[in-house]
């Protein structure tokens, strides 16, 4: 996975519920370089997000989704120090 620090700006819908204004809107954010294109992909198929990490190689990585699931990010052959 990437290191800390290596973002890339996507766009993403903010849901109501985490908006101060509490309507949605969308917004470009930093999201982990290597989970970009797939935080992106998502967005652009309107798979609502609440949140996502890499997990920076000392977890597995993860994306929350609106609806209350998680989806959980692996790398073959990656050892995890912490497990969620």
């Amino acid at each position: 996975m990437c290191q800390h620090g290596k973002e890339v700006k996507v766009r993403v819908q903010i849901p109501a519920d985490l908006s101060h204004t509490e309507q949605t809107f969308w917004k470009l954010v930093p999201i982990d370089g290597c989970i970009s294109s797939l935080v992106r992909a998502l967005q652009e198929g309107g798979i609502m997000m609440r949140g996502s990490c890499c997990g920076h190689g000392k977890a597995k990585g993860h994306i929350d989704l609106q609806d209350g699931r998680i989806l959980i990010i692996e790398q073959d052959g990656e050892k995890w120090l912490a497990e969620q």
